[in-house]
């Protein structure tokens, strides 16, 4: 039996488990979730970003991404999360089921 094949689409699936606490939303949504690269011979690198540099759920939200997805690869499989700041968030990196759950999608 052949494992699912790592990519881009498993650990997004995955991260939309992680939900900012604040927010009542997922990460993915949010627009949090800045780059995912996925390779052989390196696994899985993240870059994720908070709303604020004053997010006091920064750790948790980072620990839980990380998590999330090692629980969804091979065992062994590096994961690195880096937390990055640039560009700076704002709410037009939010999916459209984001902007309309919080009210801010157009009429």
């Amino acid at each position: 039996m052949n494992p699912t094949p790592i990519d881009e689409d498993l650990v997004r699936d995955a991260l939309r488990q992680v939900l900012d606490p604040e927010a009542g939303m997922n990460i993915v949504d949010l627009g949090l979730v800045y780059g995912i690269q996925v390779t052989e011979a390196d696994g899985v690198q993240l870059q994720i970003t908070m709303t604020s540099a004053a997010c006091p759920m920064a750790e948790m939200i980072l620990d839980e991404a990380q998590a999330a997805v090692e629980a969804v690869l091979p065992p062994a499989t590096p994961v690195v999360v880096e937390l990055v700041w640039d560009p700076p968030w704002t709410p037009e990196r939010m999916s459209g089921f984001a902007r309309e759950h919080f009210g801010w999608a157009p009429r």
